[in-house]
């Protein structure tokens, strides 16, 4: 957790694009309870808050990749990894000698108790017999909510292969439908009005829309150059609008800022 003097806390998040190409190139997503503070009714990546268990180092032996991607950068993509098991019931890890994992679906009781903080993640990691993949993650982008807001998180957005043979189940308290949309689809059910979907999130899906099957969204993910996104809030004669700088990588974006979208 990070202190920006001009804005408070700005707590570290894990968001994760879960990819696949069958029957189409599509992304898993989740709709957040409607009772949520923050978000409700919204599609969104599965993804969190990282917690303190996400970054301890008994991890290392239960990671494949801790030594490579190492201190925070381990913890974070540990902490996209468990929040997808809370979310979604998916487990993206390998055997201990890191072969495919074959897992039965999770009992939703025991996503709600990691999710309490009741079970450490790491020893529903130990009992598969199961080691993360924290290689199997590629930076996609890193998003800072700007300092207007009332909750700010410095996000780390990964995409990955979907583990072959699992099944996504919502939890049903955080969230009330696990679905695959392809990024087009999403962009469209929201311009229609069917689906919500919160400013990140659209900006993403555009940018996954530019690749035609999950290898060429990592491909494209893991040769681009990573650049902070930090929106700025303008205000001019129409109002409020919400900027990014043409550096983010997103084009030229300007539009009218609506809190909590």
């Amino acid at each position: 957790m990070t202190h920006d003097p001009a804005g408070g806390l700005v707590r570290p998040a894990s968001t994760l694009l879960l990819l696949r190409d069958d029957p189409a190139f599509e992304v898993l997503m989740v709709e957040r309870h409607h009772q949520i503070d923050f978000a409700s009714g919204a599609l969104v990546f599965p993804g969190g808050k990282s917690h303190p268990g996400d970054h301890d180092e008994a991890w290392r032996d239960h990671a494949l990749g801790w030594r490579e991607h190492g201190g925070e950068q381990a913890g974070l993509r540990i902490a996209a990894i468990r929040e997808l098991f809370e979310e979604a019931g998916l487990l993206l890890a390998r055997r201990a000698d890191g072969g495919p994992l074959e897992v039965e679906p999770a009992p939703l009781e025991l996503r709600k108790s990691v999710d309490r903080g009741e079970t450490p993640f790491l020893e529903v990691v130990r009992a598969a017999g199961a080691q993360l993949d924290l290689s199997a993650l590629s930076v996609f982008a890193r998003w800072i909510t700007p300092p207007v807001t009332p909750k700010r998180f410095d996000t780390w957005f990964y995409v990955a292969h979907a583990p072959e043979g699992q099944l996504a189940v919502c939890d049903g308290r955080e969230t009330v439908d696990a679905c695959w949309y392809s990024p087009g689809a999403a962009l469209s059910a929201a311009k229609r009005g069917a689906r919500k979907l919160v400013f990140p999130t659209r900006m993403n899906l555009q940018r996954l829309a530019q690749a035609a099957s999950a290898a060429a969204a990592i491909d494209q993910a893991q040769a681009r150059p990573l650049v902070t996104v930090q929106p700025e809030i303008h205000d001019g004669p129409d109002g409020r609008r919400l900027v990014l700088p043409e550096s983010a990588g997103y084009g030229s974006v300007s539009e009218p800022f609506i809190p909590g979208m």
